[in-house]
């Protein structure tokens, strides 16, 4: 067996024979322009996908807060049948006959007041509010419903004359309008003029 020089000179490769490669072909450099556009592209969707649940989450704590605030609407508008009927008990027993009647029935009496009030005070803890429209107060279909008319000149027509039932607001919702009577006949609400800046001021000689 004959040794081969480490120096010896490669033996050319025979005709017809690809040659073989001494070192392998780099490939080619990435476009720049299509890498920053893939870059702008997954930007835009981070950025579309973090507002999307941004909106989510608002969107959600809103909702939550609404159910906590007004969830209890139907029960609380339930319990306000029990208040009514209370207070036309109470309102049905004049001032002087609970102040004849014997110490069982005046103690029953301040107790039936008492529970009245302590109803209308849990009502406010979970956000319901009572409301009562005054006399002369412009008659407001968003908070009033009007049961019948009350023929009164002294009060402007339009006007709220009296009250038949409280309202009650939860939250900023209307739970129940006050059910209120409206005068007729009297003087119309004088509007209030709008001030003119430009007016003349009135001559003093007439």
């Amino acid at each position: 067996m004959t040794d081969t020089p480490a120096n010896a000179p490669k033996p050319e490769p025979a005709e017809g024979e690809p040659a073989v490669p001494n070192a392998a072909v780099p490939e080619a450099a990435p476009d720049p322009a299509a890498l920053a556009k893939e870059a702008a592209d997954l930007k835009d969707r981070l950025l579309r996908t973090l507002a999307e649940m941004e909106n989510l989450r608002r969107r959600t704590e809103r909702e939550v807060a609404e159910s906590r605030a007004y969830g209890v609407a139907s029960f609380a508008r339930d319990i306000l049948a029990v208040s009514d009927n209370m207070a036309r008990a109470l309102q049905t027993l004049r001032a002087e006959l609970k102040e004849r009647a014997d110490p069982g029935v005046k103690a029953l009496l301040d107790g039936v007041e008492l529970t009245e009030r302590e109803l209308d005070k849990v009502l406010e803890k979970h956000g319901v509010r009572k409301f009562e429209p005054q006399p002369r107060e412009k008659f407001d279909p968003n908070l009033h419903q009007a049961m019948y008319e009350v023929q009164d000149s002294a009060l402007p027509a339009g006007t709220v004359a009296q009250v038949v039932q409280a309202g009650y607001m939860i939250g900023e919702r209307m739970l129940r309008p006050a059910l209120v009577a409206v005068a007729k006949g009297g003087p119309k609400p004088v509007p209030e003029p709008a001030a003119n800046a430009n007016a003349a001021p009135p001559d003093p000689a007439g």
